[in-house]
This record gives structure tokens, C-alpha cells and sequence, in this order.
């Protein structure tokens, strides 16, 4: 068990990403239209009936999929795929013998032409990724297990969507023993690596699950500033069980929330579910996107879940501090992040841009951009939540100076301590920029270790740097 320092040492008082200015484009500019040169990849001219093989797939107005003959008549085409390890959260997988997922699955009408169907051809996919922020958040997640998500905090465009370890979908795109081969050895591996761990995986938010339950306690009149000191003893002892929690420093005793998202206070946070109330609690997770079974981007988005129900006080305190049966995906923190960086209005994430079938329509993806925007919390609550998260970002940068795993430049705020779940560690990052265009883009990152592997003073470090990474490409590119 970690000492009062050393948690203070490592952990965040909750992440918000101080203003950077970016210059060059917004970034919510749509990719452009195909046009991406490489082996088996289509210009634009060969949109249409006279069009041979299959329909593409785009990142930045590059085709990102291509295919081949395959040499059998069923199944006259192989898909084949460019830098397919860092696009397949993207893509999914297209197989001739393992069927399709992802993008490839719910557009196999676009990108196939059916026997049968006249010869109408194939059309395209364009996708909101950035490809420079995706590689950026590809390369700092090489070596970690997790995943990392950028959003356009106002359209909702993923410009980022990678999850690690990844996998080549070339490799078993064909029938062939090899291809064969390749599919069990991904389907046996341990680490999981078909699974896309950005949108399905759930696990619990941790501390950044603060940010939700401060938000309630402002919307709800709990409390009526971020500076207004909260009800909230130190030690802290669990609502009916009498067990009292490692201590938060002292300053965290009856701390404002300003204070208490500077040094992630659980005791204030706890005290404060407690307060708020579950239903009220539920209702503003809900508000957020939690216990969504619904969402598509257009892909399926896995369930991030904020317990329901009979809840107990000891329970309802733990979930003050993303424990307690909260679980979220990366991309739903991403969601909670731009909510807030963009003045209390909800937007859902969306993966594809435009689609363009054989005939040359075009059409808006299945769930069309800003179509579910509306405010969740008020501009005020958003605005002091805003104040405090970059206080807590420039407090903390001073404070960790010099300590392990501090952050330099004043880039980023702090994260949470990496917490041991079993034999795997779990860190995570929550941040957000603007670019010199008036951009907001919003990030979230985990990263799930084996726990041997880690340092809790300083295992948030890798969410930390991709993060890092991801706002230096949003920086470089303009978004």
C-alpha cells in the first residue's frame, strides 16, 4: 500500500489538457474524397459500375484497404490492407474464411458487389480519422496493452481509434492454411488482440470518474461553486462497514472541489456520491453516456455502465471513485471529456464521414453527426469544472517538478496512480485541446500492464505520454 505522498506523487488531480494552440486546419475537417494512391487502391475515376474488385475504405482521402484477385470464383477477391495493424480498430477485418467485423461488416453492401445484383459495382467508406494522430497514438501505445481515443469535442469525428496489441488483418484475409494458421494463433493469443479494446472494453474509469460525480454534485445544488469547501472528514470511513481508508493528505480534509481534483481527494469524492444520491448519480452518468446499449458509431459500441438499482452506501462511496461496478470504454471517457471541454453539450462519437455508393451518391453515415447534440449539464457547471481541471493541470506540473513520473512542458494535467487489478495494472488519462482554429478535440487513454511491469508512482506514465502524443499531432496538423 502506497504511502499519502506517493499517491500524491502519481496521481491526478484530474486531467484536462491546458490550451494549445494549433494552427493549419480545423479539426473537424472531413477527410477528402478518394483519391489515396498505392498497390490495389482506386482513384476516384474507377468509382462506379466499371469498377473491378472491392469497395475501399478511406483515411485523410487515402484508401487504406485494397484488394486482389483471389483466384476463386465464389469469392473472386482477397482484401488486402495498408498499414493494417495501425487501421484495424478502424477497418475491422474482412476474411474469406472468418467473415467480416468492423467497418467491413457494416458496410459489406457498399463494399461488395452480389452476384446477382446487375453489376452495380462497389462504393466507398470515408472515415474521420486524422492519420497523423492516429499514428501518434499508435506509436506511444507500441509495447502497452490498451487504447486511446481522440474526439472532435464538437462534431464528435474519432479522429483516433487504436487499440493494442493489434493485429494485421492481411494476415487472414484469404482460405489458405496460412491464413488458417494466423487466425488461431490471434484467436488463442492471451492478450487478446481481435478484440477492440477502444470501443468494447470496459473496465473501470478509476479517479477519472471524479469529473462525472463533481458535475452532479454542481448540477444537482450539492455544492454551488468548485471553491466551496464540501462535507467531507478525513479520515474516511466506508458507509456501513466502519473501515477507514489509507489517509488523503490533509488538505484533502472537507477539500472544494477544486482542491479535491488537484489531488484526486477519494474521501471528498465518496462523501460526495453519498450526498448526490444514486438516482441523481445515475441520471447525470446517463446524461454522459452511461448504460447506453445502443450506441453505434456506426460500428457497436460496448456498454459503459454507472450501477442501477438498490445500491448500498458503502457501494454508492466507491463509486465516487469509479469503482463499485463503474466500467467505461476509452471512447466513453473521451465522451465525458468533451462534454465538458465543450461548455456542457453532448455530441455522439462517429467514425465514418460520407459514403459513397457505385452510382457516385452520396450519403451521411447511418447516424448522422450532431443529430443527438443537446446540452447535459449547464454552461456554468461546465465552466467551473473547465477552471478547476486546468488548475489542477498547472498546479499539478509545478508541484511534481523533478518527481517521478512528473510532466513536462505543462502539456498535460495529471493522471491517476496505476491501479492493480489482479496480475494487470490499470492507468488512465482523460484530456482535451484547442486548436488556433477554435477546435476542441478531447482524448482518453488506458493502459492495462501486467502489474510486474509497473511502478505506482509512475505507471500512469505511458497513458500520459500518449496523450502527449496525440495533442502534439493534433498541434502539428491543426486537428
Amino acid at each position: 500500500m502506497s504511502s499519502p505522498n506517493r499517491r500524491l506523487a502519481a496521481r491526478a488531480a484530474l486531467l484536462a489538457l491546458l490550451v494549445v494552440p494549433v494552427w493549419g486546419c480545423s479539426a473537424g475537417t472531413e477527410p477528402g474524397p478518394p483519391g489515396g494512391s498505392g498497390e490495389g487502391k482506386p482513384s476516384p475515376s474507377t468509382t462506379g459500375t466499371g469498377r473491378e474488385g472491392l469497395g475501399d475504405i478511406f483515411v485523410g482521402g487515402r484508401a487504406v484497404t485494397g484488394s486482389k484477385p483471389s483466384g476463386n470464383a465464389k469469392v473472386p477477391y482477397r482484401r488486402t490492407y495498408v498499414d493494417g495493424e495501425l487501421y484495424s480498430a478502424v477497418t475491422g477485418y474482412r476474411s474469406t474464411a472468418f467473415s467480416h467485423m468492423g467497418l467491413e461488416g457494416v458496410y459489406d453492401g457498399v463494399l461488395t458487389a452480389r452476384p446477382g445484383d446487375g453489376g452495380s459495382g462497389v462504393g466507398d467508406v470515408m472515415t474521420t480519422i486524422d492519420p497523423d494522430v492516429q499514428r501518434a497514438a499508435g506509436d506511444g501505445l507500441r509495447g502497452h496493452k490498451g487504447a486511446a481515443v481522440a474526439m472532435d469535442a464538437e462534431s464528435g469525428h474519432l479522429l483516433a481509434l487504436v487499440s493494442a496489441p493489434s493485429y494485421d488483418p492481411s494476415s487472414f484475409a484469404g482460405n489458405t492454411t496460412a491464413d488458417a494458421e494466423a487466425w488461431q494463433r490471434l484467436t488463442g493469443d492471451q492478450s487478446k488482440p481481435l478484440l477492440n479494446r477502444a470501443l468494447r472494453e470496459a473496465v473501470a474509469p478509476d479517479e477519472t470518474f471524479e469529473v462525472v460525480v463533481a458535475a452532479a454534485a454542481l448540477e444537482r445544488g450539492v455544492y454551488t461553486s468548485v471553491d466551496e469547501n464540501t462535507r467531507s472528514p478525513l479520515p474516511y470511513a466506508l458507509p456501513g462497514s466502519g473501515t477507514e481508508l489509507p489517509s488523503d493528505p490533509a488538505r484533502c480534509r472537507n477539500a472544494s472541489i477544486r482542491t479535491a481534483l488537484r489531488y484526486s481527494c477519494r474521501n471528498v469524492f465518496m462523501a460526495m456520491a453519498v450526498e448526490v444520491g444514486q438516482p441523481r448519480l445515475v441520471s447525470t452518468a446517463k446524461a454522459f453516456g452511461f448504460n447506453d446499449d445502443a450506441l453505434l458509431v456506426p460500428v457497436r459500441v460496448g456498454r459503459s455502465d454507472c450501477p442501477e438499482g438498490d445500491v448500498s452506501e458503502r457501494d454508492a462511496a466507491l463509486i465516487g471513485t469509479g469503482r463499485g461496478g463503474v466500467t467505461a470504454t476509452p471512447v466513453q471517457m473521451a465522451r465525458v471529456m468533451a462534454v465538458i471541454a465543450n461548455g456542457g453539450k453532448r455530441v455522439d462519437p462517429q467514425l465514418v464521414s460520407k459514403v459513397v455508393r457505385a452510382d457516385g451518391r452520396v450519403e451521411k453515415p447511418r447516424r448522422a453527426v450532431g443529430a443527438h447534440a443537446g446540452r447535459i449539464i449547464g454552461r456554468r457547471t461546465a465552466e467551473q469544472l473547465q477552471s478547476a481541471l486546468k488548475t489542477s493541470a498547472s498546479g499539478a506540473v509545478a508541484e511534481r517538478d523533478g518527481a517521478p513520473g512528473a510532466l513536462i512542458a505543462g502539456r498535460t494535467g495529471w493522471v491517476p496512480p496505476a491501479r492493480s487489478y489482479g496480475d494487470e495494472s490499470s492507468a488512465w488519462s482523460i484530456s482535451y485541446a484547442r486548436s488556433g482554429q477554435g477546435r476542441l478535440v478531447a482524448f482518453a487513454v488506458h493502459v492495462g500492464d501486467p502489474a510486474d511491469r509497473v511502478d505506482e508512482a509512475d505507471g500512469a506514465r505511458p497513458a500520459v505520454r500518449v496523450a502527449e502524443r496525440m495533442s502534439g499531432a493534433v498541434a502539428a496538423t491543426g486537428g
